[in-house]
């Protein structure tokens, strides 16, 4: 991998991440309530997930590169997703 191919996934990562977090806060507005465990507890398991949705990515982008936006939306929201739920299960 070149510098320039691991600056491009470093900006996809971070653009994902960002996405998620902004997806988190609307879905679930009560994350502002939260304590500091409870939002890390959130954050460890979207990490967890992180790989899996990474693959999904880039098997969905490399079989339908035109909808590259829509598995980053994707990707961004089942991440979310797991906030939510690590949220609402403790």
């Amino acid at each position: 991998m070149t510098k320039t191919q691991a600056a491009k996934i470093d900006a996809l990562g971070s653009k994902i991440r960002d996405a998620a977090l902004n997806t988190l806060i609307r879905l679930y507005p009560d994350v502002r309530m939260a304590t500091s465990a409870q939002i890390d507890a959130a954050i460890a398991a979207m990490r967890a997930k992180t790989p899996e949705v990474l693959d999904r990515l880039f098997e969905d982008t490399k079989n339908a590169p035109w909808l590259a936006h829509i598995a980053i939306q994707t990707a961004a929201l089942t991440l979310a997703q797991e906030g939510v739920k690590s949220l609402k299960s403790g």
